[in-house]
């Protein structure tokens, strides 16, 4: 059987199934989940992996479920990686009682992973590819909520905040060569695709402030935690124009807790802030603008501080050579006219942990509108969003692991990991 006639079946397969598929990226933008509770998510893909035969592992990370179909050899696994989790949006049109909503897409990642699972299951190629295929519904990619998740560590649930950095170090992706997937891109209701984009890198940091409490109508008896609180957030505003431009720094902190009362000296004032940056070294030099202007702050009121640093997500370093499969794949789809180059992209996601270990892509792609995270996001194309990742995704599969796996084992060959797993773990634990 040619490459085209392999493709065309996943095609067809996945065409045939479109509104089962679409199906459930609507259902689970009904039952939108924060992360590390996606039960009803995780129940409703292991339900299809069953339907459709595929054997599964659960739990991985506490929700997410790893399937794997096998090929005629197993000479290479290449993964796709749908991500399960909502994040809070009030207002969105899709927004349960507590605000969560799936205002950034993953609930179409979900259909591309289940999409492309029809595609190759149910078109019977397996035994035409030299390699397996692994299909990951990953949990908790939104770095939210962390007290919560704070919570399930101590409880011994987790390890890590995050979904990958946990199944990374469970070692679900220990038996993985190379993974792949497709995100929404905002603002974009035309088929369009997007690649060879740059993710930022972040890092997490919670600050305390500690003052001495006093009734308001004498705070010369107290020290005003908010007042250092202000300052800091002062202090960091005038480092910005110390930063440069290629490194990309982002610095955005939000007053968790501002007080007790309103009558009363605040003593206690919470501070938490993501420190973004282009490269490690970048995030580096936020950081240490951050806490000059935290102690400073501190100091010149005589109060006390302390921060916790959280590490989040490294900058995404997508493999040229597996994009450049994707790419050839793609354009079968959408045309050359409307594959997009390096769009920059300022958000963080901890695919970009994985990239350093292992080769990665995570284009994206048209089909909605509205800024994501926004009440306005929303789908414009469902073919677009929910289907055509799926058959991109699946093709590209295809075009992977045909006649031997010529083009898995090029990425592979290719391909030098930037830090080792151990290497990797001994950072989250820094």
């Amino acid at each position: 059987m040619t490459l085209d006639e392999i493709k065309n079946k996943i095609i067809d397969a996945i065409d045939s199934n479109a509104d089962k598929i679409i199906d459930v990226g609507k259902e689970i933008q009904k039952n939108p989940e924060l992360g590390f509770t996606e039960e009803k998510t995780s129940a409703l893909v292991r339900r299809q992996f069953d339907a459709l035969g595929i054997p599964y592992e659960y739990p991985v990370a506490l929700t997410g479920v790893k399937a794997r179909a096998k090929g005629r050899t197993s000479k290479y696994n290449v993964c796709i990686i749908g991500e399960m989790d909502a994040l809070k949006c009030a207002g969105h049109p899709f927004a349960d009682s507590n605000a969560n909503a799936h205002a950034c897409g993953h609930n179409t990642q979900i259909s591309a992973l289940v999409g492309a699972a029809y595609g190759i299951q149910k078109s019977g190629i397996l035994d035409k590819i030299d390699g397996d295929v692994t299909f990951m519904a990953v949990p908790a990619e939104e770095f939210i909520e962390l007290s919560a998740r704070k919570k399930l560590k101590a409880e011994g649930k987790i390890r890590y905040l995050s979904g990958k950095q946990q199944l990374i170090w469970e070692g679900a992706f220990d038996d993985v060569d190379m993974a792949m997937m497709i995100h929404a891109q905002p603002d974009e209701p035309k088929r369009k695709l997007y690649v060879k984009g740059h993710n930022l890198g972040f890092t997490a940091k919670t600050v305390t402030f500690r003052g001495k409490a006093a009734h308001g109508s004498t705070p010369y008896y107290g020290v005003n935690a908010l007042n250092a609180a202000a300052l800091a957030i002062l202090g960091i505003h005038a480092n910005r124009e110390t930063f440069r431009d290629e490194d990309k720094i982002r610095i955005h902190p939000i007053i968790t807790k501002g007080g007790d009362v309103v009558n009363s000296v605040p003593d206690e004032v919470c501070i938490d802030m993501y420190v973004r940056g282009a490269s490690l070294e970048a995030i580096q030099k936020g950081e240490s603008a951050v806490e000059r202007a935290v102690r400073g702050a501190a100091e010149m009121i005589s109060a006390k501080a302390e921060i916790e640093n959280i590490p989040g997500y490294l900058p995404i370093s997508e493999s040229g050579e597996l994009s450049a499969v994707f790419e050839e794949t793609a354009a079968q789809f959408v045309g050359n006219e409307n594959i997009v180059y390096g769009e920059e992209i300022t958000g963080s996601s901890d695919i970009g942990d994985l990239s350093y270990l292992m080769p990665v892509i995570q284009p994206s792609i048209g089909g909605f509108s509205g800024a994501l995270h926004s009440r306005e996001f929303t789908v414009e194309d469902e073919y677009c969003a929910y289907i055509l990742p799926a058959q991109i995704l699946a093709c590209t599969v295809a075009e992977l692991l045909y006649n031997n796996a010529e083009k898995a084992k090029n990425v592979a060959d290719s391909f030098k990991p930037k830090i080792t797993k151990e290497e990797y773990i001994n950072h989250l634990n820094s």
